[in-house]
């Protein structure tokens, strides 16, 4: 369980998981502990699908790095997955820390993630990467900007510019 003893977990911890979809590939969880019973924890949070990685990644356009992100999601790498058009819905189940890969994060990156998720980050910058260079293009990403500056949260907004500035959106 990483590090931790079983008697640490606790109301209120954040944790960040993957579940295995029905190909290859993982989909995310992430979510707040919302009760301990033993090894079981009710987890309530969000259930990620990155669909759009793994459509780039079905259609040759992405590298083997993108594939280790499908195939070994962890709470490091799994916002490359999020760059891209992604389907989510809440999740809340039960969790077995005794035979599921659950890692548990800090509240920092719980919130880039629940942030990115809430305020629809990946499919504005899908729309930045994905139109053709052009007025609609410069368009999507004047809004993108603008929801950079509006954000609230700093971890989410320095997170955001950082990936913003390595895919070259911020010209």
């Amino acid at each position: 369980m990483f590090g931790r003893k079983k008697g640490e977990v606790k109301e209120g911890d954040f944790v960040f998981t993957s579940r295995k979809d029905d190909g290859d590939y993982n989909n995310i969880i992430f979510g707040t502990v919302t009760g301990v019973d033993g090894n079981k924890i009710g987890v309530n949070g969000f259930f990620v699908n990155p669909v759009g990685l793994k459509n780039k990644v079905s259609q040759g356009k992405a590298g083997p790095r993108s594939k280790e992100i499908l195939t070994n999601p962890t709470s490091e790498n799994c916002i490359f997955a999020l760059i891209y058009r992604i389907e989510y819905e809440n999740f809340t189940e039960v969790l077995d820390i005794g035979s599921d890969k659950v890692e548990f994060i800090s509240k920092k990156v719980f919130t880039i993630f629940d942030g990115w998720i809430r305020e629809s980050l990946s499919e504005l910058i899908n729309n930045v990467l994905s139109l053709p260079e052009g007025s609609e293009q410069e368009h999507a990403r004047r809004i993108l900007k603008q929801k950079m500056e509006h954000l609230y949260d700093k971890e989410l907004k320095k997170n955001l510019y950082s990936v913003c500035r390595s895919l070259k959106i911020l010209i």
